[in-house]
């Protein structure tokens, strides 16, 4: 592929052997005009005066969207920033991200510090880039301003985040909160961590993993999710539950969706392929909040999705600069960089557990998108965003951390088998990345549907 791509009026088609769809895996010609598919036609359909790309037996998915990123820019760009964060997503597969409103200074809790975040992403952006408002105690008057200025909902925190500019919500906060987004139809996206719960669990500071897990234990996830749920079920409010570790909440929000509670759930890569028995000792690139569990913990987990419990499966992608990653997990900054490593990391595990690229197809893409209502996103039909990633499923790759597009080359991947090579990503029609490099910025900023 080339950096310079002709400008031109003729349709592009895709064909292969393998195309993802939402009514199944089969041979097609995907007929791009412009920058929307037009049609999905048999695989030797002519389509008269076309471009043509033939990827042969790799498999043709929906481009990939990430609801959960923190890019951390402006104000931490030394963690992290929109241009690495978008080269390493398009290198990963991924069209479209949301960025969290953490992180960045200023935080994304006022509309002129969403326009400053916007008019920094605006010239740096390899995909397309929308943001989430955050929901903290003091700015309950600025949420629906935040929503008319296009925000994808809101995210709050019921335990400290971490950084002081954005602080966490009590019961009394989050039902005000909660009741505001409801009432003009908006979405509440929660960290749900009891502080009770991990403010009375032991606590010790130095390098063994078991004891920061025991800080962060499963009844603080599972006590946090029982109350988001009586709150929303009460409010009638609509409820997105981030980052599931503990397997032990699945049958609380089942229950409460068989009872009509509007309430949605994610996990993560670093949920559902690492494991606590094998993070070593000091090794504070697995350190995430809630963390990493049990080999039993990540069953259920899978099981979880399986049944549709779990919606859908996004990378919690939150960096830091390697200084920050201390040998001590109670200090360390907790966060797993994920973000171009996701897809083969889970597809990996996937087809170990008997799951096609079917189901990454709708765990990754089209459930994210349908969360964020992004309707032009997630799907190869015809309508939709020409968003493409190219895979070839069968092949391995080793992680090797200074391969990556993000800004700091840390990783709990690294030295790490993974199956599942992106060999190009398309946005809109038009190649951004595959092995050999990436395209200039071409990625829009997205605001939601109104």
């Amino acid at each position: 592929m080339s950096d310079t791509q002709p400008e031109t009026d003729a349709k592009l088609v895709l064909r292969s052997t393998r195309v993802v769809t939402p009514e199944g895996t089969r041979a097609a010609a995907v007929v791009v005009a412009g920058e929307v598919i037009e049609a999905v036609l048999p695989y030797d359909a002519d389509v008269p005066g076309a471009r043509e790309e033939d990827f042969g037996d790799d498999v043709v998915l929906p481009g990939l969207v990430d609801t959960h990123v923190h890019v951390n820019d402006p104000g931490r760009t030394e963690w992290e920033g929109f241009w690495t964060a978008t080269r390493a997503a398009a290198a990963g597969g991924i069209t479209t991200l949301l960025d969290m409103p953490l992180n960045s200074l200023p935080p994304t809790t006022t509309v002129g510090h969403l326009r400053t975040k916007q008019a920094v992403a605006a010239p740096k952006a390899h995909i397309d880039t929308g943001f989430w408002g955050g929901a903290v105690p003091a700015n309950t008057k600025d949420l629906r301003p935040l929503y008319e200025a296009g925000v994808f909902g809101f995210k709050c925190f019921l335990s400290p985040s971490g950084v002081d500019e954005f602080p966490e919500l009590d019961q009394e906060q989050l039902a005000r909160a909660m009741a505001e987004i409801a009432g003009f139809g908006g979405l509440l996206i929660v960290h749900a961590e009891d502080p009770g719960h991990l403010s009375s669990a032991p606590r010790r500071s130095g390098p063994a993993y078991a004891d920061f897990l025991a800080s962060r234990p499963r009844d603080a996830e599972n006590t946090a999710i029982e109350g988001l749920i009586a709150h929303a079920r009460r409010l009638d409010a609509r409820i997105h539950v981030l980052h599931l570790s503990s397997g032990d909440a699945l049958p609380l929000i089942a229950a409460a969706k068989r009872d009509g509670v509007r309430v949605t759930v994610e996990s993560c890569p670093h949920f559902l392929t690492l494991t606590a028995e094998e993070v070593p000792d000091g090794a504070t690139e697995f350190k995430c909040c809630p963390p990493i569990r049990e080999a039993a913990n990540q069953d259920a987990l899978w099981a979880g999705l399986a049944d549709g419990t779990i919606d859908c499966v996004v990378s919690d992608h939150s960096p830091c600069t390697t200084d920050l990653k201390t040998p001590d997990f109670a200090s360390a900054w907790g966060g797993i960089s994920s973000l171009q490593l996701g897809l083969p990391a889970v597809w990996t595990e996937a087809r170990r557990r008997g799951h096609t690229l079917d189901d990454i197809a709708r765990w990754m893409s089209a459930a994210p998108a349908a969360l964020a209502g992004l309707t032009r996103k997630g799907a190869v039909e015809p309508g939709r965003d020409a968003d493409f990633a190219v895979l070839d499923p069968d092949a391995a790759f080793t992680v090797d951390p200074a391969a990556l597009h993000h800004r700091n080359q840390v990783t709990a991947y690294a030295g790490r088998t993974l199956y599942g090579v992106v060999r190009s990503t398309w946005l809109r029609g038009r190649w951004i990345a595959d092995g050999g490099g990436l395209a200039a910025p071409a990625g829009r900023l997205l605001e939601r549907d109104r």
